[in-house]
């Protein structure tokens, strides 16, 4: 690997760790099984891919925010219109028994360690064991509620929950648990810009807004993800500047392979995306 100054790696590898920036190298190993380094390979160009990834994380983790704030709200309105504050209690909501003891506990537990100002005023007025439900899904972790929405029973709700967002329910589900993984990989500062998910979304066939044209785009990659943001928040807030974001982030990263990220084949001939291609 070409080092352009001996003070810089020295002082930076002092800071990261050398596994974490190693898995930066990848894309300047000749093959991923000998890992000897292609000709011109830089460090100053790994450590660039560094520096974008942490960009992107940031940027994908802003509208995450967004996203599940909404199914949160969603959530709370739906189930609790249909059957009451204290739905989450309801085993007869949640056909799988042992799924909903695993919920409940959890979702005790976050109640019990709680200290939000609100919780702490209800339990000092109340001896229920749990608050209503707007309280509740509000200090729920996503990954239990992503878990929680898999365990409810099939019906009017939940087909009303997944619709609100122009989804059914088996691909909002897994674009749930999608969203879940995807958080944590940016939570935990992991590398995402040229990851294959682990945990990959059911590919929309059906859309109720505008979506990808180009069925073949992967949906293992991080671009199909970025679609994903871009679908639900054009129901969130239509005036979103997502696009304009992402687009630039990655523009602005010269030594970029799009092929990594899943771009797929003009991909500015798409609908959703070429208005700021």
């Amino acid at each position: 690997m070409m080092i352009e100054d001996e003070n810089k790696p020295l002082h930076l590898l002092s800071k990261i760790s050398y596994y974490r920036m190693s898995g930066y190298w990848y894309p300047l190993y000749r093959t991923d099984v000998e890992k000897e380094f292609k000709e011109g390979a830089s460090f100053n160009v790994a450590f660039e891919w560094y520096c974008f990834d942490k960009n992107l994380r940031k940027l994908i983790l802003c509208e995450l925010e967004k996203i599940e704030i909404a199914i949160r709200a969603t959530i709370i309105h739906v189930l609790s219109g249909y059957f009451g504050p204290f739905w989450i209690e309801d085993q007869t909501l949640f056909p799988n028994q042992k799924g909903h003891a695993e919920i409940l506990a959890n979702i005790s537990k976050e109640y019990e360690r709680c200290d939000e100002k609100i919780i702490e005023s209800f339990k000092e007025k109340y001896s229920n064991p749990l608050p209503p439900s707007w309280m509740l899904m509000e200090i729920t972790s996503f990954g239990t509620l992503s878990t929680m929405y898999k365990y409810l029973k099939p019906g009017k709700s939940k087909i009303e929950i997944a619709e609100s967002f122009g989804l059914d329910i088996s691909t909002f589900e897994s674009w749930l648990h999608t969203m879940v993984y995807v958080r944590n990989i940016c939570a935990h500062h992991n590398r995402l810009w040229n990851r294959v998910l682990g945990i990959r979304p059911i590919k929309l066939q059906n859309p109720q807004k505008e979506w990808l044209v180009n069925k073949d785009t992967s949906n293992s990659r991080i671009f199909y993800f970025a679609s994903m943001i871009v679908y639900f928040l054009n129901t969130i807030n239509p005036k979103q500047q997502f696009r304009e974001k992402f687009i630039d982030l990655v523009k602005s990263q010269q030594n970029l392979d799009y092929n990594r990220m899943g771009f797929p084949d003009a991909w500015q001939d798409e609908p959703m995306w070429n208005r700021i291609a």
